[in-house]
């Protein structure tokens, strides 16, 4: 069937608002589990009556209208975030390097880009699942900037042979997510005889997030850039020129100028963020730019040397999961692949002994990700050597230290392989988790050695 105008293409979309899956489906995919991308399928074939395809150009290509299927779960706290990023078109790195934005196979196939929400429930049937809301998404002026840099960067890389290199995080909104798990899945390029795993374009699951919200709750987002700016600056270039004012200056004298309260809590890094951006008192989860492209905060001291007092934590382990899951579905890889980082950097012009009273002087912000070569070497190797001991056997001791008795264990500790460890982060040592081979442990996270971290923070682009 061909759809005439939009307003006709949406109006039969929004028709299916509320209808679940089973009602929609004519041709019995829905019953079938090893029917990959279903639920997709059967809005194409059973709703609006077209084919199943691959080709290069727009579903509705008379309207130049891509069409996406795509789950929205609910977390803990009631909100809703996309479940998994949107895949687009596949990155032909021979061919797309020869192409403008404009003509490439991104631009010329997402343009405009027709969303069908459903909510994803773990418990209940594919067949119950209802479609949610449906939305002609257009990009905003601001967003396309952005977006176009990021292919930019993308393209860019590939033209420099390194298209093994490329990762998620590299870039803001749009992404090169990998298309594939194993070597069947590795692709040539045009400049390197290095071969590239097979990547697609993709935006972002926190980019889609931003959007469904906007959506389903009418809320906008602060946002800390304009589109004129944005013609000119990369979104990391913008946020070096808010801070660059700050830079050398005692963390009192700061505060004190912008009105903010120093403190160890957790909300201390956010409300300076948010002031020094001109923005105070917005959660930096409402600043559109840092929502829509995964920026997470970390706050880094440095000691006079350089290094941090202590080492980077994360979020606790399930060493349950740990053993079972394979690399490529685990949280280790997905999240340092998929996650940018702002890093709020301050540094101590003394030593503790010099000065007990030493003022904290801010020295700048970073945004970084972790490149991919070390994802897939040494957090990789860090991964199965973690997985291989927890079959074998966590060895865990009971000793004396002073007039406590305290466990200890062999789990990789710092300095093991100068990026990363594992160490305790519970509320006390009767907070414990379980271990594959039956023994309790007092809760494990993941953390960063701080040697690394000053690697990191002493190398270039930190304003």
């Amino acid at each position: 069937m061909v759809y005439e105008t939009e307003e006709v293409l949406l109006y039969k979309a929004k028709e299916a608002e509320g209808k679940t899956f089973g009602e929609i489906d004519q041709t019995g995919r829905i019953s079938n589990p090893k029917s990959k991308g279903q639920l997709g399928q059967i809005i194409e074939e059973s709703y609006f009556g077209y084919k199943v395809n691959s080709k290069s150009e727009a579903d509705f290509a008379e309207l130049g209208i891509e069409l996406k299927v795509t789950p929205l779960k609910q977390n803990k706290n009631k909100t809703i975030s996309a479940k998994e990023r949107l895949v687009l078109s596949i990155i032909n790195y021979h061919k797309e390097v020869l192409n403008s934005f404009e003509t490439s196979s991104f631009w010329t196939k997402n343009q405009k880009i027709l969303l069908m929400f459903y909510q994803w429930i773990p418990e209940v049937h594919r067949s119950e699942y209802q479609v949610l809301k449906s939305h002609l998404l257009t990009f905003s002026e601001e967003d396309l900037h952005i977006i176009k840099k990021d292919w930019e960067f993308i393209t860019n890389k590939i033209k420099m042979g390194k298209a093994h290199e490329l990762s998620e995080a590299d870039t803001i909104y749009l992404a090169a997510c990998t298309k594939g798990k194993n070597k069947d899945s590795l692709r040539t390029q045009p400049f390197s005889p290095i071969l590239a795993m097979q990547r697609a374009y993709s935006l972002k699951a926190s980019y889609i997030t931003g959007v469904a919200r906007k959506i389903l709750t009418n809320k906008d987002m602060v946002s800390i850039t304009n589109g004129q700016e944005l013609k000119s600056k990369t979104l990391e270039e913008i946020l070096h020129d808010r801070f660059l004012p700050y830079v050398g200056k005692p963390l009192t004298q700061i505060a004190n100028e912008n009105r903010i309260k120093i403190n160890k809590s957790k909300s201390f890094v956010p409300d300076f963020v948010s002031a020094l951006l001109g923005i105070k008192g917005t959660k930096l989860d409402d600043i559109e730019e840092f929502s829509k492209a995964n920026i997470q905060f970390k706050t880094i001291r440095l000691e006079p040397n350089g290094i941090p007092r202590e080492h980077m934590s994360f979020k606790n382990l399930n060493f349950m999961e740990w053993v079972i899951e394979e690399w490529e579905d685990s949280w280790l890889k997905n999240y340092f692949e998929q996650t940018k980082f702002l890093f709020v950097i301050f540094e101590f012009r003394e030593t503790e002994k010099e000065n007990k009273d030493r003022e904290l002087f801010f020295k700048g912000i970073k945004l970084w990700n972790m490149p991919i070569s070390v994802i897939q070497e040494r957090l990789k190797n860090f991964y199965y050597s973690l997985q291989q001991q927890l079959v074998s056997g966590v060895q865990i001791e009971i000793v004396l230290k002073g007039k406590k008795t305290v466990a200890k264990n062999n789990l990789p500790s710092a300095g093991t392989n100068g990026l990363c460890h594992i160490r305790p982060k519970g509320k006390n040592g009767q907070d414990k988790t379980l271990l594959p081979d039956g023994q309790m442990i007092a809760k494990q996270a993941f953390w960063l050695d701080k040697d690394y971290i000053a690697s990191v923070t002493n190398c270039e682009g930190i304003s």
